[in-house]
């Protein structure tokens, strides 16, 4: 990772906290981080590296220096959504900014804003650019479930896709985006659909489904465009359901959700929505490929509510 071309002189400048996750694409992007940490260094910016051998270590450690006090320009996490999830939930309420630097599997959140996915050199310079610019804000979601609150960026899913999740996450291997499409049809084998009850914006329906999603950006799985026309920055949630349908429809409508394609299918149900609660037994919520609580949760908007360095 070359240095940027054009240094900028530290002039009242804070601190970049940046956060690394050693273990994301399982190793692949080892030493990202440090060369991230030299690249902010050469243009003149104070870094304060985390890193631990766990999400949970690393997340105590990013809210310890986050509590310390003024001074912190930006919380950047180098991973994959997974790290973001942990950025937008220690940064809840504040006013400091995140930067991304994608080096996980699925980058879905990256994706979503547009960053580089291959080069980690772009994303540093861009991060850069957004502390002169003041980058964008986007709205995040807010999960209450078990007596807590959860913070996402991306897509809270709750169903089928929740289950191939949490398939894929007990795996070691494959790596990258064949471990989530390896599980998802080792999964479909066995799952079956689920009755729902959700209450949308106070209506209230019972709702047979193969899953349901709760999406504030577009896609889940590594680049799956399940709500292709949602904003993260319009204030509103796109509620996504998949009605029942057999094995051999829901593998021929697959491929179409990489393209966006799928929803002008009868089974497939979109619609924008400001709050949610969904209720069903045995289903666990995952957000931004992160588990939060088994069902019932509740999911409403904070609009604007965080500034990242995009």
């Amino acid at each position: 990772m070359n240095p940027p071309k054009h240094p900028r002189a530290p002039h009242a400048q804070g601190k970049i906290l940046l956060a690394i996750n050693p273990a994301a694409s399982f190793g692949r992007s080892s030493g990202v981080g440090d060369r991230a940490a030299a690249y902010f260094r050469a243009a003149g910016r104070a870094v304060v590296v985390l890193e631990a051998d766990d999400y949970e270590a690393l997340e105590a450690l990013v809210r310890e220096a986050l509590s310390a006090g003024p001074g912190m320009d930006a919380l950047v996490v180098a991973g994959g959504d997974g790290m973001v999830h942990l950025g937008v939930n220690a940064l809840a309420g504040l006013q400091v900014p995140l930067g991304i630097i994608p080096t996980g599997t699925g980058n879905d959140v990256a994706r979503l804003l547009g960053l580089p996915l291959n080069s980690p050199a772009e994303a540093c310079q861009r991060i850069l650019d957004a502390l002169v610019t003041g980058g964008r804000r986007i709205d995040v979601g807010r999960v209450r479930a078990d007596g807590r609150t959860t913070h996402f960026a991306g897509v809270l899913s709750a169903g089928f896709d929740a289950a191939v999740n949490e398939r894929a996450n007990s795996w070691r291997w494959p790596r990258g985006k064949s471990r989530y499409n390896l599980a998802m049809l080792r999964e479909l084998g066995s799952f079956r659909r689920t009755e729902y009850t959700v209450v949308a914006d106070d209506v209230r329906w019972n709702q047979r489904a193969l899953l349901i999603s709760v999406a504030n950006g577009q896609s889940i799985g590594g680049g799956m465009r399940i709500t292709p026309d949602a904003l993260p920055d319009d204030g509103w949630l796109d509620l996504f359901v998949v009605k029942p349908l057999s094995r051999l429809k829901f593998l021929s409508i697959f491929p179409k959700v990489f393209a966006g394609k799928h929803t002008g299918r009868p089974e497939v149900e979109i619609r924008r929505v400001r709050t949610v609660r969904l209720e069903a037994a045995g289903v666990v919520a995952y957000a931004d490929g992160e588990r939060v609580a088994p069902l019932p949760v509740d999911i409403d908007l904070l609009p604007l509510a965080l500034r990242v360095l995009a």
